[in-house]
């Protein structure tokens, strides 16, 4: 009886030992399975906030320039400078596109805007309010191309500001 208590014993360590022996190589084998997953994940979501620093770098740059044109009536029409304050914000990324307008309206109709010139004027006692506008646009390159996604993303940023009177 004592021999088949410990012929038992034996067995069942062996069994146990048998167990952890093909046991093993499971975990690498479910880490190589789900490390590029987990890979193309962090990546994927490294490029998403890349872009979205980006697309605040553009909407910041029209802010800034549309900052610089809302200071007065003389920055207002100064196009130039509102293009170079907008460049200057963005410095960790180049605009395509950076225009600079400005528009008029009576402070009656806010909504009817036209050009400023220095033949608009508004009836009675409306004031001319003055307007700036800085559009700005960028092209913005993944740095990993993903199938079916784009090669190249359009980034865009508006601002409008009242100038002072």
């Amino acid at each position: 009886m004592r021999n088949m208590a410990m012929t038992n014993s034996r067995n069942r360590k062996k069994g146990q030992l048998g167990l952890l022996v093909e046991d093993t190589g499971h975990a690498l084998v479910e880490l190589a399975l789900t490390l590029p997953v987990l890979v193309l994940l962090l990546i994927g979501a490294a490029e998403l906030g890349r872009l979205a620093y980006y697309s605040i770098e553009v909407s910041n740059a029209a802010r800034a320039g549309v900052a610089y044109g809302a200071q007065n009536h003389v920055t207002a029409s100064n196009f130039t400078g509102m293009q170079t304050a907008a460049q200057n914000d963005a410095l960790n990324i180049t605009l395509t596109t950076n225009t600079a307008t400005n528009s008029c309206a009576c402070s009656n109709a806010y909504t009817a805007t036209s050009a400023c010139s220095t033949t608009f004027s508004c009836s009675g006692t409306n004031r001319i309010i003055e307007y700036v506008q800085v559009d700005t646009t960028a092209t913005v390159s993944p740095m990993f191309h993903y199938p079916g996604a784009s090669k190249t993303y359009t980034l865009t940023g508006q601002a409008v500001m009242r100038v002072e009177q």
